[in-house]
């Protein structure tokens, strides 16, 4: 596929950041309470700081081979017959991780607004959003992100702003909490919600500038990262990190005890979820659009289309496979730390190759 050099920087942070921000929004403080109790705000930094070397490294990637796809580039830094199935794997993992996206959504929807509504219902309707969505070319996928970024930040922003009334700061002490056994392990759960940075390797082929790729990746892991932390900071003033602990969707709850000033609305919480839906669809959106464009890139295709629709029964199938929510979790928390080898690892092993061996693209 051929690059269309249409994303500007703006787009780029546009799209980065409506790619993070998503469905881990509502399970996130309480993956960093169950890291560290108090210490959650502290685990979700190192998390981002474990993110932000993920995002860096692809990045980097990037703007040496400007010209280049992630599979292009691959290929020729390592070889095709070793980059064809690390590429495969990359196409499996963010295949698997939108069909546990969606499948958490359709949770929370029939558990918190459509409680008659089949879950497979509500699953396959947003897929076959992001699949629509998806078809598009780079230029409208932007757009897209640039359009729903403002409607769910402000929100967001809001209601994180507005619970702080409610706030304690001894909850927040002490800062580096207590020692938990699976520390290490819930700051990679933690780090794997920012996973969507990966998108970066769709993004900087098509940029009109790649060399200010940089920018627009730290500036959007900074405003994606910044939001995720105030959130886990707003939920462990407010309701303290043993009660956190209770609590399925703590960012969910928090908006039920946030009220607009003079009583206005006294429950956010429907607005909230409604916010939270459009955040799911763009990330869904990165997802879904991640997955179907590398796999057309993987078999020489022109155009990414045909795959877009043959991947949703699969993409589906995967997402009705947890057999309840904690089940989903569980298996959401595997996923994800598998998945940082190939989003962290993976990345950092071919920058490294290709200084080593002194390969570039053209123009870098």
């Amino acid at each position: 596929m051929k690059p269309q050099k249409v994303i500007t920087v703006v787009q780029a942070t546009s799209i980065l950041v409506s790619t993070i921000v998503g469905v881990g929004v509502l399970p996130l403080p309480l993956f960093a309470v169950q890291a560290a109790e108090s210490g959650a705000p502290f685990a979700t930094l190192i998390a981002i700081g474990l993110a932000s070397v993920g995002l860096v490294l692809v990045t980097l990637l990037g703007m040496r081979f400007p010209q280049s796809t992630f599979v292009q580039l691959s290929e020729r830094i390592i070889g095709k017959w070793l980059a064809a199935p690390m590429s495969f794997l990359i196409v499996a993992f963010f295949a698997v991780l939108t069909a546990l996206a969606a499948r958490e959504f359709g949770t929370v929807v029939v558990t918190s607004v459509l409680k008659n509504t089949p879950i497979e219902v509500t699953v396959f309707v947003m897929l076959l959003l992001a699949t629509l969505s998806a078809r598009a070319d780079v230029r409208s996928f932007s757009y897209m992100h640039m359009f729903y970024l403002p409607v769910v930040m402000i929100p967001a922003l809001i209601i994180v702003v507005l619970s702080l009334k409610n706030s304690n700061t001894l909850y927040l002490m002490p800062i580096f909490g207590n020692r938990r056994p699976d520390f290490i392990g819930g700051v990679f759960t933690i780090a794997a919600l920012f996973q969507g940075y990966f998108i970066m390797t769709n993004v900087i082929p098509n940029m009109r500038r790649p060399e200010k790729a940089m920018i627009a990746g730290v500036t959007g892991m900074a405003i994606a990262g910044g939001l995720y932390l105030l959130l886990v900071v707003a939920v462990v003033a407010v309701f303290g990190s043993m009660e956190t602990l209770n609590l399925l969707w703590p960012t969910l709850e928090l908006a039920k005890t946030t009220a607009l000033p003079a009583n206005v609305l006294e429950r956010l919480d429907a607005a909230f979820l409604s916010v939270w839906v459009t955040a799911v669809f763009t990330t869904l959106l990165s997802s879904y659009f991640l997955t179907v464009r590398t796999m057309g890139e993987l078999l020489r295709l022109d155009d990414h289309k045909p795959f877009t629709f043959f991947v949703l029964p699969i993409v589906f199938w995967i997402a009705m496979l947890p057999d309840n929510v904690l089940n989903l979790y569980a298996v959401i928390e595997i996923v994800g730390r598998i998945g940082l080898a190939l989003t962290i690892v993976y990345p950092g092993a071919l920058l490294l190759i290709s200084a080593l061996r002194g390969v570039r693209g053209e123009n870098a």
